[in-house]
């Protein structure tokens, strides 16, 4: 792996409009990225942080589906689940010294979220919205540098 880790950046072409989604995501990379930059020392901690959010997360978004009848929700459940398994088997390596596989974990969900949140949670974000208003989010985002 790198000597500097890869930052998962937060930015408008992430936001889905829906406020929730958009602050807990923020959250998420926040925690990511303080468990790819933790020390040693420090990754037990940044691991469970993170965890706790992920749960946090995690349900919230599944209680969305089930409670909306999200007709996509099989395969966004199944990643969510898939996560928190990836998550709960690395403590178990993180707690028997390895802290290398956190950060392993934390530079893959830093390439995985950017795609889950463009595929999945969109569309989660737009069912949710249109059954409140009727109508699809307004999303406002700057022009990324460069683009």
């Amino acid at each position: 792996m790198n000597a500097t880790p890869p930052r998962l950046r937060w930015t408008d072409s992430l936001r889905l409009g829906e406020t929730g989604m958009d602050d807990t995501h923020a959250e998420f990379v926040v925690l990511v990225n303080a468990l790819l930059e933790a020390d040693d020392a420090g990754v037990p901690a940044a691991l469970d942080r993170f965890a706790e959010h992920a749960r946090r997360h995690f349900g919230e978004e599944d209680r969305q589906m089930q409670t909306t009848g999200y007709p996509s929700a099989g395969c966004h459940l199944d990643e969510h689940a898939a996560v928190l398994a990836s998550v709960d088997q690395v403590r178990e390596v993180v707690a028997r010294g390895d802290v290398g596989e956190a950060r392993r974990l934390a530079f893959e969900l830093a390439r995985w979220f950017p795609e889950h949140t463009t595929h999945m949670d969109s569309g989660l974000a737009m069912w949710v919205i249109k059954r409140a208003t009727g109508g699809a989010p307004l999303v406002f985002r700057r022009r990324e540098p460069g683009a």
